[in-house]
């Protein structure tokens, strides 16, 4: 097992000693343990939000199962990552892109320049809102949500906006993302007046935030900052060129923690996506999604670095509006209150912060029966493939087909940080 040093060496922006009060939450461990509490307290009839109601699994793990075999009729499912939105439409933008840089022989640099793009182009994929879209040139395809996304933040890189070194377009630096200028943004995701993309700010600032805790966390990112340094810092920490996928989140939520704006922080470190709820004893909920997110899209580049990746399980389930809204289509989270359903939520609201443990418990149970339909083991489809499947495949698709426009079945106000 990988385990984080009880005293980080030197070069980290906001060091976290395995003693300190916030080390027991920066994991996902931490997740599941406290979003059980939270689903205990559901079940037993305590919740003034939600109730839960497990009969109504089984027609969901069908109808999740079906999609699985719609999108993958092999059972061959890739796992829940970027990639998959760098390849909307069939094209493999990603391929092409390391063929043109001559990067097929040298993996360990295709390895660094993969997370170079992948660390921003998941921070840029909060919710992009029902109005924006983005046209491909190279494919004429017009996309939107985080297909749109994904391509666009593919487009940036690729023009070599987040390089400090114009030789060398294919990286991503801290110098570069602590000068990106708004129009750079906004130009790359063809924001206009006619074309609005929902938090286009916060996610400046928080590529800015990004490039300046990568300049202080040399210890991660190497010196002057590249975000691909991260593959670096991972092989001289693999055993045996194992990496445990705890390992692997539990590194990012210490080195990236300081990114995330206005949190809950414990004693000067910042907890990330955690958030107050009465269910545990100290009121704190973490879920840590989008680092998890991250966490997911690094392991196919590690992979192909040459690095085995344990432990996958030991991750959870994102618990974001695809996810979530299908539990509540299917009516496994029901509110006890019909106003849930078109009152305005910001991400900090009680409610919305339980229907997001219950997400996270849910998802578990889920690939249960998500596997007992398909006959498969949790070996063989972890979650991280029930997820890309799956999950979210089969949120998305309810919602098309309850909903014009494919919304989620609630209203979130987002800050382009959270969903």
């Amino acid at each position: 097992m990988n385990v984080l040093t009880e005293r980080p060496a030197p070069g980290w922006h906001t060091p976290v000693p395995a003693g300190h009060p916030a080390a027991g939450l920066l994991t996902a461990r931490a997740v599941r343990s406290r979003c059980s509490i939270v689903m205990a307290q559901v079940e037993s009839g305590r919740s003034p939000f939600f109730t839960w109601h497990a009969e109504c699994l089984p027609l969901c793990a069908e109808y999740v199962a079906h999609t699985i075999r719609l999108n993958y009729p092999d059972l061959n499912v890739p796992y829940h990552a970027r990639w998959r939105h760098f390849e909307a439409g069939g094209v493999d933008r990603w391929g092409a892109l390391l063929a043109r840089a001559g990067l097929a022989g040298d993996p360990i640099e295709a390895a660094r320049v993969a997370v170079d793009l992948v660390i921003p182009s998941v921070l840029l994929d909060a919710g992009a809102g029902p109005d924006w879209h983005y046209r491909d040139a190279d494919s004429g395809q017009r996309l939107s949500r985080s297909e749109g996304l994904g391509v666009a933040s593919l487009a940036l890189f690729a023009g070599g906006a987040l390089s400090a070194d114009a030789a060398r377009p294919l990286r991503c630096d801290a110098s570069a993302l602590i000068n990106l200028a708004p129009q750079t943004l906004a130009d790359a995701f063809q924001v206009g007046p006619s074309n609005p993309l929902v938090g286009l700010d916060g996610r400046l600032a928080l590529l800015q935030r990004l490039g300046a805790v990568m300049a202080a966390t040399p210890a991660v990112f190497g010196t002057p900052g590249r975000a691909g340094g991260l593959v670096d810092y991972l092989r001289a920490h693999a055993m045996g060129g194992r990496v445990a996928a705890s390992f692997i989140l539990e590194t990012l939520l210490r080195a990236l923690g300081p990114v995330w704006p206005g949190r809950l922080t414990l004693k000067g470190v910042s907890l990330g996506d955690c958030w107050g709820h009465p269910g545990p004893e100290d009121g704190l909920l973490p879920f840590h999604k989008l680092t998890q997110w991250l966490t997911y899209s690094l392991l196919e580049p590690l992979e192909a670095a040459g690095l085995s990746i344990t432990g996958l399980d030991e991750l959870t389930g994102l618990p974001e509006y695809r996810n979530g809204g299908l539990l509540l289509d299917f009516k496994l989270i029901q509110p006890r209150d019909q106003r849930f359903w078109t009152h305005p939520w910001t991400v900090d609201a009680p409610s919305i912060v339980e229907w997001r443990a219950l997400t996270v418990i849910g998802l578990d149970r889920l690939a249960d029966a998500v596997r007992d339909e398909l006959g498969v083991s949790a070996e063989a489809f972890p979650l991280a493939r029930v997820l890309e499947g799956g999950t979210w495949s089969a949120g998305r698709r309810i919602a098309a087909q309850r909903r014009p426009g494919g919304g989620p079945p609630l209203h979130i106000v987002s800050d382009g940080t959270v969903f």
